[in-house]
């Protein structure tokens, strides 16, 4: 394995890792929208309850990745920030509405008028953070940066349907409410139905309107990761119905994985399809080593520190519980 092969797996543990942590507190805030019925105000404190503590920590590996990004492929990153700058920016405006709308909503508890104001905010900007970042990938995977086209618009609906499915998941081991717990577990095997759906979607259309990427899709890995995918998501559904809820996390995590590695690999060795390839894109080679070598350092540091705010903050729905 060269360096730079070394950099493109980093860069792929920290996307998952932000599509599986970051992208759970996302659809958080969409169930957080959504919440109806006559348990409405106790599903959004389950949400609340469960993304509260250790939301912002998430967007670490976002960060990270951009660091990634301009560090080790530098013209690639600014050839995909300058093609992409309007997803990106309302992905950003997404984000950054999302946290101002939870903390504010929190303030405005005695004003119902305000909380509800600030409630639609969080969740309709929950719901265009994850969309526009699905987009802006989709719009990568043409080549052309199309972030309006049909294909990459179909990806950011897929990638909502992700988050939203992770997030049923995920929160189900922090609900100590066994009512508002049966509420996200028939979720959680919805939204695994409708990733499935939603995911053959942005092939579908490729098939018609991209018909090289349609055709990258069908190399041997991408094969195997989309099959390993759609396996996983089978998984989660007998784990949540055997309320095995622990395992339902690892497997929900394991098919994000796949979905991101048969990016990965139907788009290789391109890093931006038709423009730029790992290698043609890669900064010097001691740039690269230097980059890999600060960031097992670094992650002596950073993983027992997250591994201690989660251990810290996470644990109290369970003990409750138990």
């Amino acid at each position: 394995m060269t360096p730079i092969h070394a950099v493109a797996g980093v860069g792929l543990a920290a996307l998952v890792l932000y599509a599986v942590l970051g992208g759970a507190d996302f659809g958080g805030g969409v169930w957080d929208l959504l919440a109806t019925g006559p348990r409405a105000a106790r599903q959004r404190g389950a949400v609340a309850a469960a993304i509260g503590p250790v939301w912002e920590a998430n967007h670490v590996w976002l960060i990270f990745t951009i660091v990634l990004l301009f560090t080790c492929f530098p013209a690639a990153f600014a050839d995909i920030a300058t093609g992409l700058y309007a997803p990106l920016t309302l992905a950003l405006v997404g984000i950054v509405l999302r946290g101002a709308a939870f903390v504010f909503r929190n303030y405005a508890a005695d004003v119902p008028a305000l909380a509800t104001s600030w409630t639609a905010i969080f969740g309709v900007a929950s719901l265009a953070a994850p969309f526009f970042l699905g987009d802006a990938v989709g719009a990568l995977a043409t080549g052309r940066y199309a972030w309006g086209s049909a294909f990459a618009l179909c990806v950011g609906v897929f990638a909502v349907a992700v988050c939203a499915q992770v997030a049923a998941v995920f929160i189900l081991a922090d609900i100590a409410d066994d009512d508002v717990r049966g509420d996200f577990r028939r979720r959680a095997v919805r939204s695994t139905i409708a990733v499935w759906i939603l995911g053959a979607l942005p092939a579908a259309v490729a098939a018609v309107t991209e018909p090289h990427l349609f055709a990258s899709l069908l190399r041997p890995f991408a094969l195997a990761a989309i099959g390993a995918g759609v396996v996983a998501g089978l998984v989660v559904i007998v784990l949540v119905s055997a309320r095995r809820d622990t395992a339902a996390r690892v497997a929900v995590g394991a098919e994000a994985t796949a979905i991101l590695a048969g990016w990965f690999g139907a788009q290789a060795p391109d890093l931006v399809p038709g423009r730029y390839t790992y290698s043609a894109a890669a900064s010097s080679s001691s740039m690269i080593v230097a980059f890999l070598v600060a960031t097992a350092l670094g992650a002596i540091v950073l993983v027992p520190s997250l591994a201690l705010l989660f251990r810290v903050f996470k644990s109290g729905a369970r003990s409750e519980r138990a």
